[in-house]
């Protein structure tokens, strides 16, 4: 019997309460941990983060297994969670603990997310520049367990923000059809 080899996925795209529930779906996802990356200070807390001094980013960490679910299907979810065109947060939640970013572990995972940003800006989707940032992957830190798994916990609470934050309503303006 062979050995399961995980690989690991992380993803910036807005609030991480919106982004684990597309890739936990998914056949082949170990976990998905909502957490903070690409800051400059150790274990930082979301009070912390949300002041925008920490360097921090909003993400979600995947453990995922690659002969189940390819990452070039991770990255193809990811696009379709987020506004790639927005650098500046994603949808009502601003500032740059929000920006989208891909964070990839391997040369490989680089290749696939710059292919991958490359033919979504050539398909003419958006009228914008696709403006995802695409750098390695730095220390991930987990979030609280209050963030952990909230489209389950607070379900009602995950709606309403999902809706009003602006994403529903975007991804199925943009991405229906797919």
């Amino acid at each position: 019997m062979s050995e399961q080899k995980f690989e690991k996925a992380t993803f910036a795209g807005g609030c991480f309460w919106c982004m684990v529930k597309p890739f936990e779906t998914q056949p082949g996802i170990e976990s998905v941990v909502s957490g903070y990356t690409g800051g400059h200070t150790v274990n930082p807390t979301y009070e912390e983060v949300c002041t925008e001094t920490t360097g921090h980013t909003e993400a979600v960490q995947i453990t995922f297994d690659p002969e189940k679910f390819s990452y070039k299907d991770l990255v193809e979810v990811y696009w379709q969670q987020t506004d790639p065109t927005d650098a500046g947060g994603q949808f009502a939640d601003r500032g740059s603990s929000y920006r989208p970013v891909i964070f990839y572990h391997s040369e490989e995972q680089r290749q696939i997310a710059e292919a991958s940003k490359e033919a979504l800006q050539n398909s003419g989707r958006f009228k914008q520049p696709v403006v995802t940032e695409i750098q390695p992957a730095e220390p991930f830190y987990p979030a609280e367990e209050y963030h952990q798994g909230f489209y389950k916990k607070n379900a009602a609470h995950y709606a309403r923000y999902r809706q009003g934050s602006g994403r529903a309503g975007f991804i199925e303006s943009n991405w229906a059809n797919n």
